[in-house]
């Protein structure tokens, strides 16, 4: 077939087309065409990261001053925007009391070792000496000792069977697979086990004497109410090696006794920046979307290679930027029909204080929202995935992924679950709530995770422009829409 020439002017349209879609401007939307003034902004997201994930804040710590003047920057845009204020006293800023609690003294662990013809004894050990206390939901808590193989789990165990096995006992995790250890435990805990005790890794090891040296905090609260992502009676201690060889031999059923001396609460503040788009129907404008990250990080902290700062690039100044930018993209186009919260959420890292604050203080009542969608860590690729993808952790819980993705969303299903990534993000807080709320993100598992290094030289911006490019016209789609995501069979949490 003979190419026939065009016209001189679609030759110039086009010509203009492909120069704007080189520079980035135009969103990949699957295929799907995005309403007018969608474009996405590569230039926008790239400043936004600038700032965020820059040394002038500090890593963002949770609860820090830097955390309020990052809170206080996404509500500069937003207004900037026309987005509208949905915080405190008509501004973007939600401003949380956080009451921590801090032990007197070390927490202290005994048990009695069995008779067997000689006078029992009863074994005393101590935070900082033979045990690190790495998790502490309470203060005197007490089991039967019980043991896990995580190298060799029970096949066909159901979850019935291992609720009952591992409820109020102190489980002994032990096996060579780190990451295994970690997923036993977790599934211990949401068994409910008094504690868990797992051997001390070569890490924690070189750093136990500072460590031991900082008495143990019992989880912050906001509204008298424990963060939504610390899991229930989670007491989890690491055992030094000879200590543990002490503890093998014993013979289960043993008790542990936990025992502690709590002291006064102090008082602190974190801080959400939250905004919003009033939905025009007037049915469908009752019913709200929420767009969420976090916008803390770790502060300052232990140098490596001299860098003190963990500026938190991918974690999660990229998945703020992802909300910053969508509210951008929402707020120069038609009102959508339903209503859509922007929430970027403070000290996630220290348990979800933020997101549980927001919970307790919504700009919309809780069962108006339809749907949460929270962005974590999309800053680089994960190398299991084709560039440019987002995966969406529990993604066989609900049909919201699937329904994303059929409107052009890049957006597929999370290939790890082993690592409870459903459970580690801000979603959690409000699918606990019976919100089908989920996490999209592309963490590959890479070294920078919580380190200095998690900084912009690291990010792949060419990746976050055309993710989240391929989001909007389904988000829009989703804010226009009367669908209403709904959980599968046994996947509310």
């Amino acid at each position: 077939m003979t190419e026939r020439p065009a016209s001189h002017s679609l030759q110039t349209i086009l010509l203009l087309l492909n120069l704007l879609m080189a520079r980035g401007v135009f969103a990949q939307t699957g295929g799907k065409s995005a309403s007018p003034g969608t474009a996405v902004c590569a230039s926008c997201i790239r400043a936004n990261m600038e700032y965020l994930a820059s040394d002038e804040l500090r890593g963002r710590g949770s609860g820090t001053p830097d955390e309020l003047k990052a809170a206080t920057y996404i509500g500069e845009q937003f207004k900037k925007y026309g987005v509208e204020p949905a915080g405190d006293d008509g501004t973007y800023i939600q401003k949380a009391t956080v009451e921590h609690q801090k032990l007197r003294a070390p927490l202290t662990l005994h048990y009695m070792t069995p008779g067997d013809g000689i006078p029992a004894q009863t074994i005393n050990w101590t935070h900082g000496r033979e045990i690190l206390t790495l998790n502490l939901a309470a203060i005197d808590f007490r089991g039967p000792l019980k043991r896990l193989d995580a190298d060799h789990p029970e096949p066909g165990k159901s979850a019935g069977s291992a609720a009952s096995k591992w409820s109020k006992a102190v489980v002994l995790v032990l096996g060579s697979d780190r990451r295994k250890i970690r997923t036993a435990a977790l599934e211990a805990i949401e068994s409910g086990a008094s504690a868990v005790l797992i051997p001390a890794s070569a890490e924690m090891l070189k750093t136990w004497d500072q460590q031991g040296k900082q008495v143990p905090t019992l989880p912050a609260k906001v509204g008298g109410r424990t963060g939504g992502l610390n899991p229930e009676g989670a007491n989890v201690f690491a055992v030094k090696p000879e200590a543990l060889a002490k503890l093998e031999p014993m013979p289960e059923g043993i008790m542990f006794y936990f025992e502690g001396d709590l002291g006064a609460s102090e008082k602190s503040y974190t801080w959400n920046a939250v905004g919003k788009i009033s939905g025009s129907d007037p049915l469908l404008s009752q019913q709200a979307i929420v767009l969420g990250a976090h916008l803390d990080h770790l502060g300052v902290g232990k140098p490596v290679n001299g860098d003190s700062i963990y500026n938190g690039a991918d974690d999660d100044a990229s998945g703020t930027a992802c909300v910053v930018e969508l509210a951008r993209a929402l707020a120069a186009g038609p009102k959508p029909r339903r209503t859509v919260v922007f929430a970027l959420f403070g000290s996630e890292e220290t348990g979800g204080l933020g997101s549980t604050w927001f919970e307790e203080h919504p700009p919309v009542p809780m069962d108006h929202i339809v749907a949460d969608l929270e962005f974590e860590m999309i800053g680089r690729s994960d190398p299991q995935y084709p560039p440019d993808v987002l995966w969406l952790s529990g993604w066989d819980r609900s049909n919201l992924g699937s329904t994303l993705a059929e409107h052009g969303a890049k957006l597929v299903a999370d290939k790890r679950p082993q690592e409870h990534f459903f459970e580690r993000s801000d979603n959690y807080v409000l699918a606990k709530q019976g919100i089908v709320a989920q996490t999209a993100s592309s963490f590959g598992m890479h070294a920078d995770y919580h380190q200095p290094s998690d900084d912009l030289a690291h990010i792949d911006f060419k990746h976050m422009t055309e993710a989240i490019g391929s989001l909007i016209a389904p988000i829009e789609w989703l804010a226009n829409s009367d669908f209403k995501p709904e959980w599968k069979a046994g996947g509310k949490p």
